[in-house]
């Protein structure tokens, strides 16, 4: 008993993150949003590189760079539009 309330005690709490809040425009954050939930509707699952590489292939301007895809996947997980998942393949996630 009181050897588990120690452990309770000494355990930190884990931080509260807060919402993540794009710095593009409204219209801008949509087309995004989804071109890139088509892409991997249409591909399947993919990683942050397969998802960053058929991103440049459809020439979307919105995106400036992989870590603003990122911060957009991110985002849509928060959103709850994409799910992150593991598929046990290889050391990579993958975004469904």
């Amino acid at each position: 008993m009181f050897g588990s309330m120690i452990r309770y005690f000494s355990t930190k709490p884990k931080p509260k993150m807060k919402p993540i809040e794009l710095k593009t425009s409204l219209e801008q954050t949509q087309t995004i949003s989804r071109v890139t939930f088509d892409i991997l509707k249409e591909h399947g699952p993919l990683t942050v590189g397969d998802t960053w590489e058929r991103v440049k292939e459809v020439g979307l301007r919105g995106l400036t760079s992989k870590r603003h895809m990122k911060i957009v996947l991110r985002w849509m997980r928060g959103r709850q539009n994409i799910r992150l998942i593991c598929n046990h393949v290889g050391p990579h996630k993958q975004f469904l």
